[in-house]
């Protein structure tokens, strides 16, 4: 069912204790009583720490990847069913950071989302194009193509576990700036480009979030577009009255 998300993607940051203090400060500081889900994703090592931490809050955790094998000698990584076994439901997947640094491929990116759905996770599939994509007028191509080869094999009734993350990668670090009119132009494209394969009562029920560098003087007039459902939060997400104030802005 579409409805409002804000999600922290906390990256490579925070040790046990700083993590443990951001937790009490979002939780301090957070709304309770807000139309939003709030997630955040710490590191794979304090994840369980921030389940029992949140048991009590209106706040969910997300792991911000996992392998796609069941299990098996794949030193360093994680499984879907260690991550069902400490409480964490929703899963990050198909990041820029990933795409980009680790070199993960749309076909290792829908085996991912397979294996997640295997075992009843919720996958938030991020996507996007980069600087030259978007100078070379082949920014909706890449989108379009990242969408159907990671996401378009699945059946109807998957996407009761999908979330979408639009990341456009040129205005992220680049000093490039992507306006709201951008952003929505990009999210009513994918809502169309859905529609057209799955039809329009998935595609008006999918929450489409925006991960563009959102900060809490950008964020009410981007969650103000239409197809804008909410935000992935990178930097700002570590600070907690930053989070607060973009939850907030819905």
């Amino acid at each position: 069912m579409r409805h409002h998300i804000v999600a922290g993607n906390w990256k490579m940051n925070k040790n046990a204790e700083q993590t443990e203090d951001l937790l009490n400060a979002l939780i301090d500081q957070l709304p309770q009583d807000k139309a939003v889900e709030i997630i955040v994703a710490p590191t794979f090592i304090n994840l369980a720490s921030a389940v029992d931490h949140l048991e009590y809050t209106n706040i969910s955790v997300a792991a911000q990847n996992m392998h796609e094998a069941e299990s098996g000698a794949f030193t360093g990584e994680i499984s879907a069913d260690m991550l069902k076994s400490i409480g964490v439901n929703t899963v990050i997947l198909g990041h820029s950071e990933r795409r980009t640094i680790f070199h993960e491929t749309d076909a290792i990116i829908a085996a991912k989302v397979d294996k997640a759905l295997q075992h009843q996770m919720r996958v938030i599939f991020c996507f996007g194009e980069e600087l030259k994509d978007r100078k070379d007028d082949q920014h909706f191509n890449v989108v379009e193509n990242q969408l159907r080869d990671g996401l378009f094999h699945l059946d109807k009734t998957a996407w009761e576990s999908i979330v979408l993350a639009y990341e456009p990668v040129w205005a992220i670090g680049t000093g490039e700036t992507a306006s709201p009119e951008q952003a929505q132009e990009m999210h009513q494209f994918i809502r169309e480009t859905i529609r057209k394969a799955y039809g329009s009562d998935i595609a008006e029920a999918v929450s489409i979030l925006y991960g563009g560098s959102v900060k809490p003087d950008n964020a009410a007039e981007i969650f103000s577009k239409p197809d804008v459902d909410g935000g992935l939060i990178g930097g700002a997400a570590l600070k907690a009255e930053d989070f607060a104030a973009i939850v907030n802005a819905i």
